[in-house]
């Protein structure tokens, strides 16, 4: 089976493949089998890419797990008792209050509610998580081009990383930024940082989180986000937009009115009297953005206030450019979608490259298109959304520069001893994998 985007006439991963599928789809639940079909007609470019024992891995990542998790907590001792956070993207809280014509910080107050009421016990916004992303990729690419190490293309979209590692490994690798995505870095926040703080044992805490895209529960598994010596992944399950409202559904509510409102935690927020805050740019983070300013007053003494796209081959690829006396001093681009992801790729590999950075992410229109939201065409199950109507709910934030962040940057010295330091840099980074020969490896 082949992805909608796939151009390849014949792919030559599935040969061999199928039955060793076949063979593994028998030792998962029955429950989870339409689970895990549908993760695999959502992958980037095909199923072939998924091994066996990775599909096995994203089977466990479901509401039901979810559910037995709680179910266990209200049947065992309080001291056996697991700590269930949650935390919810900005994508795809712009995606829910989308669908039920509510603002955001109102989004935030019910979806804590209902979250309590099943047994959660803290709900984080992952804006928060997003400030440490952009400050370090800012810091990364400023490094990487005083050193003549460029390009830099994004990392956060784990779809694109996928296809970076299996399909073109050390051609693309290392050029993919070290930094985690923001829900990495919120998994490494609770199991390190928040777990000591609240006095528990890291493998006492499930977390969760709430994203636009399916390929999310793939990069939960990585390899490099499991914690040896307590033997624990930083995320323990990845749920998506539209599973979330699949749970509202089923818990008998039409809308997301019908529940009380709850006062949404404060530690690791970003809200305050204005309400939710966010970044600039668009739905993927905002890297572009937030790089392309601080890069220009960083190395060239420059300040950016106005970025002004232009189009290129498409609305999906778009650059821009930073000029001095008629010469090129930043040219950066976003590429969304496989078939921009594909040229850029082609342009690497023809020394044609004409980036210093590219924010990549695999869906057109960014993560806020997600095959995991509840937006038009990508869930039959749930009524259509127009994708305007969800960029509209997630530009409707205050904006916030992450250098604004006070109780961030404070975690810079009381969590990680510092920016730059050894902790900063197994807390905030990761690494990647040439893979393409690979069969069956995981992550």
């Amino acid at each position: 089976m082949k992805c909608d985007n796939c151009t390849k006439a014949e792919c030559s991963k599935n040969k061999g493949r199928n039955t060793e599928k076949s063979e593994n789809a028998e030792m998962v639940h029955e429950d989870q089998e339409d689970h895990v079909r549908s993760l695999l007609s959502a992958c980037l470019s095909c199923d072939g890419c998924i091994s066996a024992a990775e599909c096995n891995l994203i089977a466990q990542q479901s509401p039901l797990t979810l559910q037995r998790v709680i179910d266990l907590n209200r049947r065992c001792d309080s001291s056996k008792h697991r700590l269930i956070v949650v935390s919810i993207s900005p994508q795809s809280r712009a995606a829910i209050a989308a669908r039920y014509g509510l603002s955001l910080l109102d989004t935030m107050c019910h979806l804590t509610s209902f979250l309590r009421g099943l047994g959660v016990s803290r709900i984080f916004d992952l804006t928060f998580a997003e400030d440490f992303a952009l400050l370090e990729c800012q810091r990364e690419f400023v490094q990487r081009f005083q050193e003549g190490s460029l390009p830099l293309l994004t990392s956060s979209c784990s779809g694109w990383v996928v296809f970076a590692e299996k399909t073109h490994g050390k051609i693309i690798t290392p050029h993919l930024s070290t930094c985690r995505s923001s829900q990495q870095i919120m998994g490494s926040l609770l199991k390190d940082y928040f777990a000591k703080q609240q006095a528990v044992k890291p493998e006492s805490i499930y977390h969760v989180v709430v994203m636009p895209c399916y390929d999310k529960k793939l990069e939960a598994t990585r390899m490099d986000f499991y914690r040896d010596n307590v033997g624990i992944r930083d995320v323990d399950c990845v749920l998506t937009t539209g599973e979330l409202v699949k749970m509202l559904e089923n818990n008998g509510l039409t809308s997301l009115a019908d529940i009380e409102k709850a006062t949404p935690d404060t530690l690791f927020s970003c809200m305050d009297v204005v309400g939710m805050r966010g970044h600039s740019g668009n739905g993927t983070g905002g890297y572009l953005e937030h790089v392309f300013r601080y890069a220009a007053k960083e190395l060239f003494g420059q300040s950016v206030t106005d970025i002004k796209y232009k189009t290129l081959r498409n609305k999906d690829f778009r650059e821009v450019v930073l000029e001095r006396d008629g010469k090129v001093q930043l040219r950066f681009a976003a590429a969304y979608g496989f078939r921009n992801v594909q040229n850029v790729v082609q342009k690497l590999k023809r020394d044609k490259f004409p980036y210093h950075f590219v924010e990549v992410a695999a869906c057109s229109a960014g993560c806020l298109s997600g095959r995991g939201q509840v937006v038009a065409g990508t869930d039959q199950e749930l009524a259509d959304l127009p994708l305007e109507a969800v960029e509209a709910a997630y530009r409707s934030t205050k904006e916030r520069e992450p250098c604004n962040n006070a109780t961030m940057l404070d975690l810079y010295s009381t969590w990680l001893g510092g920016e730059g330091s050894e902790d900063c840099r197994r807390q905030l980074h990761t690494q990647f994998h040439p893979n393409e020969k690979a069969e069956n490896g995981l992550w």
